[in-house]
């Protein structure tokens, strides 16, 4: 899988857009060959392999990663640098191969950080508004401020437990060590009070920009900490009721904030960051319910999240607006797509039989085991969920419709299956949900 990623990078230049994303789609098949029901490590090799975590994500990396190439055809019809493109796409599709499936905390770092580098590319090369740089400039600086205090914990790790592997690790109880080597993951998830970068990031950046950041790049947070949170075993049970705290408020105050904005991109953005903060809360809580409630709601929200951005892009390009107020009764020129509204802000408010449900129920089991007091913010967050979830799709398919939509032009199949792509999977995969409690 490797070597054929690197093989594809320079291909770009000889193959047509249309065979990279059918080369994409033959990827994501052949790692479905290797599905394993097992615990165990797979294709284990010097330092890499992978487990249930690791395939599930990797998995997700690849489907996103298709479905960006999909979402991007405006791109190939201008000839805007869809080369160019491409190949920041696969750069990005390996790094992230490669960050999941390592077992070494060192590449594992040395990936993770390779993967901003085709993020900000494809935000500032891509991107609609002039604010695009500053937007780049936020996602940068912010990861790599805490990157450095990481990369001296590796060094501490390897000193203290003579090994950088994942399963060789002594626990610690310092306190400064659980900053230094958590502080890169609550950004990137992102926490509450750190998570300016990720609305910023989001509207600036095009279709495929905010596809791969929803869908993937924050997963890379709630995957480093599953990793690492063992390291932390004595010391977290003290430490962690802070986060989990400031996760449930900021949550609950983020749901509100998502009620009253009028840009599209900026509320679905908003939404990632409250659900995210209710999967760190649920790894912050250390017990199994919370991580199985983690892995469900980051595979979840990465699908759901990801097809909101593509809705919302598709009324962006008939439209030339983000605004909740310029695109209003839609459903009066574009029935059919009112469906996939519906499906889609029905799964971002957990509605059954999506996987969000399954998430957020092992979540709140998990945070109410944890807390009794976690049920009050719990609640409201539940609560708000529905209210800006309903809002979005009510104030967009419902009004008086904006006379300048009378000239636009209809979907067409490509963007049917777009959207169907990101929501068979989020709806259908709670029929193998047996699968998340294999992999501790």
């Amino acid at each position: 899988m490797i070597l054929g990623l690197i093989f594809l990078i320079p291909m770009v230049f000889w193959m047509d857009f249309w065979l990279i994303l059918s080369v994409f789609f033959s990827m994501m098949f052949i790692m479905l060959m290797k599905m394993s029901f097992n615990f165990s490590v797979l294709s284990l090799s010097y330092f890499m392999g992978l487990d249930l975590l690791s395939y599930i994500l990797i998995l997700l990396s690849l489907w996103i990663c298709s479905l960006m190439v999909l979402a991007s055809e405006n791109l190939f019809k201008e000839n805007y640098h869809w080369e160019l493109f491409l190949g920041m796409i696969i750069f990005l599709m390996l790094s992230l191969y490669l960050t999941f499936s390592s077992l070494n905390l060192f590449v594992f770092y040395l990936f993770f950080e390779m993967s901003l580098i085709p993020t900000l590319f494809l935000i500032i090369g891509w991107g609609n508004q002039p604010e695009r740089i500053s937007a780049g400039m936020y996602l940068m600086f912010y990861t790599l401020l805490v990157s450095l205090p990481m990369m001296s914990a590796l060094f501490w790790v390897y000193k203290n437990s003579y090994s950088m592997d994942f399963y060789f690790f002594n626990p610690s109880n310092s306190l400064f060590l659980y900053l230094c080597m958590n502080m890169v993951f609550l950004i990137k998830i992102p926490m509450y009070f750190v998570h300016l970068w990720l609305p910023k990031a989001h509207v600036e950046a095009s279709i495929s920009g905010s596809m791969i950041l929803a869908g993937v790049m924050l997963k890379l947070g709630g995957y480093g900490l599953l990793r690492v949170m063992k390291i932390f075993m004595e010391i977290a049970p003290q430490i962690n009721f802070i986060v989990v705290t400031i996760c449930l408020i900021g949550s609950m105050i983020i749901s509100v904030i998502c009620i009253r904005q009028s840009d599209m991109k900026m509320l679905i953005a908003y939404s990632s960051v409250s659900h995210m903060g209710l999967a760190l809360a649920g790894i912050m809580t250390m017990n199994l319910w919370g991580y199985w409630g983690c892995l469900v709601l980051m595979l979840g929200h990465g699908l759901c999240s990801s097809g909101l951005f593509c809705l919302a892009n598709f009324l962006y390009e008939r439209s030339h607006s983000r605004s909740v107020y310029l695109n209003k009764g839609v459903m009066s020129i574009m029935p059919s797509l009112s469906l996939w509204w519906f499906l889609l802000c029905s799964s971002n408010m957990a509605a059954p039989p999506s996987l969000n449900l399954l998430g957020e129920i092992l979540l709140i089991n998990s945070l109410s085991i944890f807390s009794k007091l976690s049920m009050f913010c719990l609640f409201f967050m539940v609560f708000y969920s529905a209210v800006y979830s309903l809002f979005l799709y009510s104030y967009t398919q419902h009004g008086k419709l904006y006379s300048g939509l009378y000239t636009s032009f209809q979907i067409s199949t490509r963007e049917y299956l777009l959207v169907f792509l990101h929501w068979v999977p989020l709806n259908i995969l709670f029929l193998k949900s047996e699968l998340i409690s294999l992999w501790i």
